[in-house]
């Protein structure tokens, strides 16, 4: 590649793109809480929420100087990240801390690139995060996930037309912030009925010895100011 294709490479990457109108910013939010709300069609799309729930984990594993094992996605939404390391101490809880306020936080950070109109920028990073994630996948199931995934963010963002990358673009992001609630709420139910004992909120608390429903809060403040701070960037309130 010559200097002239590398700059204009590193323009496209850069550079600033038209958003939406805003009736048509609020067209994709309202997609998204479609894809969140009824529960056939959020049966398929949480597969993308765990995605980044599990993404989020196996990132902070990495940032704290834990040795990542591997991801695995389970096509009933669930997934697991193994990593290696003190079992204890501030690394283990930022890990487990990372899951559930994941799609949240990325959908925050999408939020901030968007309000300053860098569109092409969201795309590519997405697609560069799902890249090195397969990396780290060890099952069928959540390959074929994230190569279904990271392939339509690498045909949007090449083939289609801006207008089409961008309403993509905020499609993603409404679904992020969207998306990052719900599965706190549906934490919070099962743990009233007994169930998922092993939840994130349970380890960290045995980890922290501090309650699972303090987690749990901490949880929910995080999805929801996300939703509330990300939605005002998108809407440019």
């Amino acid at each position: 590649m010559d200097s002239s294709s590398t700059a204009g490479l590193w323009d496209r990457l850069t550079g600033i793109q038209t958003a939406p109108d805003l009736w048509l910013v609020i067209v994709t939010g309202l997609a998204a809480l479609a894809a969140v709300g009824p529960r056939p069609l959020w049966r398929l799309s949480r597969n993308a929420v765990t995605i980044a729930h599990e993404g989020g984990h196996g990132l902070l594993a990495l940032l704290t100087g834990r040795r990542l094992d591997g991801i695995r996605l389970h096509s009933d939404t669930s997934g697991v990240t193994v990593s290696r390391g003190k079992p204890t101490g501030l690394g283990m809880i930022l890990t487990a801390a990372a899951g559930y306020t994941a799609p949240s936080l990325l959908g925050l950070g999408g939020a901030a690139l968007l309000s300053v109109h860098r569109i092409t920028l969201l795309l590519w990073a997405a697609t560069a995060l799902l890249v090195v994630m397969l990396v780290m996948i060890r099952n069928a199931y959540g390959a074929l996930t994230v190569v279904l995934t990271g392939g339509t963010f690498l045909l949007v963002s090449w083939l289609a037309p801006a207008q089409v990358q961008a309403l993509f673009a905020y499609a993603v992001v409404w679904f992020l912030l969207l998306g990052g609630v719900r599965p706190v709420f549906e934490l919070q139910g099962k743990r009233r009925h007994g169930g998922a004992p092993d939840s994130d909120a349970d380890q960290l608390g045995r980890l922290t010895h501090v309650h699972p429903v303090v987690w749990l809060v901490l949880f929910h403040v995080v999805a929801l100011c996300s939703l509330v701070g990300g939605g005002r960037w998108l809407l440019g309130l």
